[in-house]
This record gives structure tokens, sequence and C-alpha cells, in this order.
């Protein structure tokens, strides 16, 4: 039985969301009915500390176990490049008319751009675009933004279907009249539930090593420590809070480009020893595990897989009332929504939680109950049945009923 050949493209591999949901949907695909091919840049822009780039490799690895084959194309770059995207452009041409797939699927913003006008140049029977969340706020400036607004909306003629990860995300490009309606289909992204709902850590001997004070609450985040993830506003509300309960550590788990500004920000609001930076670590789970509330103060987000994660561990939420977020988090049921970019408001949630102990655990364990719905298994399953409906609407149907 001849199997159906789809082609991921994605601009970089990291720990990130958009990797990672990529990586599981490349992985989990029936290989007994899906021939998968990964192309992928090099990552070179993600700034990864040694550990971070060792566990991308290792994940990388488990994708190929996992029948995935994988061809990295230097030029593929997130940044616009006029030299390495038109070079890229010509290599995807070129990989796609020797592979000749029935499916394109791209991921994010620059990748689905050059991928889809590829697939389009070379007739790609099933074009289908999963954006991660969207560049319409928080990233770029006003013309920038308006200029890839206008690459979407042109892109989007030439895409079968467009994956949102939350119905937010979907009402966003429906807001900027990026394509119609009937072309969005909503998967959520997901995640290998069971290290973070079964986790076995003792979190009294992590506090320990972290060298977090007995006593204290623990406020904490993770995420790439970039503008639009909105840490700077977190560090904010964390000078109001210590002033207040200066029995409150609060833990940053990750890394990037606002580091120094971060650590210089906590040392000029007179709390170094209260806000640990911990960088990239590959035992997410068991540090998150320590934490007595989570933050996600994000200034745009897709869906914010870190989310389900905290869920998982019972943590209850503060966080942006943003993107796709008050998809996850239902204010007032399992955490609390505030203002993107308010750091009075995030300080004000964030000390209500810290006051109210029966009201974190209330909420974290209505988090558990929410988690559940976002396994990693849920949402191959989902995707494979989108391209099961594509194929059957192309009818395309070798490799799905042998004929």
């Amino acid at each position: 039985m001849e199997k159906i050949k789809v082609i991921h493209i994605i601009t970089r591999l990291d720990k990130g969301g958009s990797a990672e949901n990529t990586l599981l949907t490349a992985g989990g695909l029936d290989k007994q009915i899906y021939d998968v091919l990964l192309v992928k840049g090099l990552s070179i822009e993600s700034g990864m500390a040694e550990g971070e780039a060792g566990a991308v490799e290792k994940s990388i690895r488990e994708a190929e176990k996992e029948g995935v084959r994988i061809i990295t194309v230097p030029g593929l770059i997130r940044r616009i490049s006029p030299f390495y995207d038109f070079k890229t452009f010509f290599a995807l041409i070129k990989i796609l008319r020797y592979e000749r797939p029935h499916i394109i699927h791209t991921h994010t913003s620059k990748a689905g751009i050059l991928g889809r006008w590829a697939a389009y140049f070379c007739r790609a029977p099933i074009i289908i675009h999963t954006p991660h969340g969207h560049v319409f706020w928080g990233y770029f400036g006003r013309l920038k933004t308006a200029f890839y607004i206008i690459l979407e909306k042109i892109t989007a003629n030439i895409t079968d279907k467009i994956i949102a990860l939350t119905e937010q995300e979907k009402n966003d490009h429906l807001h900027f009249r990026i394509a119609s309606g009937d072309k969005f289909s909503v998967v959520h992204s997901g995640i290998k539930l069971d290290k973070f709902s079964n986790l076995s850590a003792d979190p009294a001997t992590m506090r320990r090593k972290l060298g977090i004070a007995e006593g204290d609450l623990v406020v904490g985040t993770t995420g790439r420590l970039t503008p639009v993830k909105g840490h700077r506003h977190l560090i904010e509300a964390a000078g109001n809070i210590v002033d207040a309960r200066p029995n409150t550590t609060f833990v940053f788990l990750g890394d990037g480009e606002l580091s120094d500004e971060l650590k210089n920000m906590a040392s000029r609001l007179g709390m170094k020893e209260k806000v640990k930076f911990l960088g990239w670590r590959p035992d997410v789970a068991e540090v998150m595990s320590v934490f007595d509330l989570f933050v996600l103060p994000s200034l745009n987000e897709g869906m914010g897989r870190v989310l389900v994660e905290a869920m998982a561990l019972g943590k209850p939420i503060v966080a942006s009332d943003v993107g796709g977020i008050p998809d996850l988090v239902v204010h007032g049921k399992n955490g609390c929504l505030v203002p993107p970019g308010d750091a009075q408001s995030l300080s004000a949630a964030i000390r209500d939680l810290l006051e109210n102990p029966e009201k974190r655990k209330r909420m974290g364990e209505n988090g558990k109950k929410i988690a559940a719905d976002y396994g990693a298994d849920e949402m191959v399953q989902k995707i494979a049945l989108l391209y099961q409906n594509m194929l059957q609407l192309k009818r395309i149907t070798k490799g799905v009923d042998g004929k």
C-alpha cells in the first residue's frame, strides 16, 4: 500500500511550544499510513544554551526513531532576509519536486509563507498551515505588522486549511480578515501529560536544591525570556509583592535575550535574593512542582502549552487575558486573568492568591481536570482526522483505504 506522504516545514526546532507541537505531530502520526518528512532550519536564532540544544538533538533523534525523516535547510530562518529567503524558497521547491508529497503542513509565520508558496508552485494537492499563534501584535512595529498581515491574507488564498490552537486565535485571524471562517480548524496543542501529572519528585528536596528559604511561597514562570512574554511586567509586579510579603520567592525558568536586563531590573529593585533565574533546565516538571502558583504575563500568546503543564501539576494560574490564554484559564475557576502589560493588576492578582491558600488549592484542582483534555495523543488524532477529511475531499485515497 502506498503511504500518504506528509512534509512538515518549520524554521527552527527549540524547546518552545511550536517546535514541540510539530515534533509531537510528526512523530505521533501512524507510520503505517503516513510517510513523514520534517524540513527545518538550523535554529541559529534561538540562542539556545548547551543544555537546551542537547535536549533538542535528543528530541530529533527520538523523532527519527519514530520514523520521521529530517532534512535541514540552513537558510530557513525566522527573520526576513531577501538573500536567504530566495535561496530557501528554491531549496524547498527542489525538495518538494523530488518528494512529491500529498500534504504540505507548514508551521509558524515565516516557514508558512515560504513553504506554502513553494507547495503552490509544486502543485501540492493539500496545503495546511498552523500559525502557532500570530504576529498581529506584540512582536513588531506597525508597518512590519501590516506587511505580515498582507502576506498572510494573500497566502491564505492558496491554503486549504489553517489550524488555530484556540478559538480565540481563530477569532483573531477572522478579525484581521485573513481568511473566511470555513478555512479554519481548531486543534489544541497537546503535551505529554504523564511526566507532569504522575511526577514522583519531592518538591521539598527541590526547594532545598534551589536555595529557596523555608516558609517562602514560590511564584514561578516558565518560557523564553523575550519581550513578547511580558517578563518585565512580572519583575515590576514582583517588586511590589516582595516589599509587602518578604517571604515570597520568584522563579524564572528559561533563557533568552532579556536575561541580563531582567536580572539587572531585579537588582535595581533590591530583590536580587528573592528572584531566581534558573536558565533552561531539563527538569522542568520537577522545578515547577515547587511553585505555589504559576504566572504567564505574555503580551501575545497562541495558546500557552506551559499553562497545561502547570495545570497538570495542580498549580493555580495568573495569566494575561490575551490570545488563546482565556481558552485554558477560566477566570475564577482555575486561575485569574489580568490585562496584558499591567504590572499593578498582575501584582494584585498574585497577592490575592498568595493570601488565600484555599483558593489556590481549589483552582489547582480545577486546573488538573482541565489539563486532562490536552494530551498529545488527542492532538495527533485530531490532526490525522483533518488530514483524512482533506484527502477524501481531494479524492486522494492511496494510503487511506488502499485503493
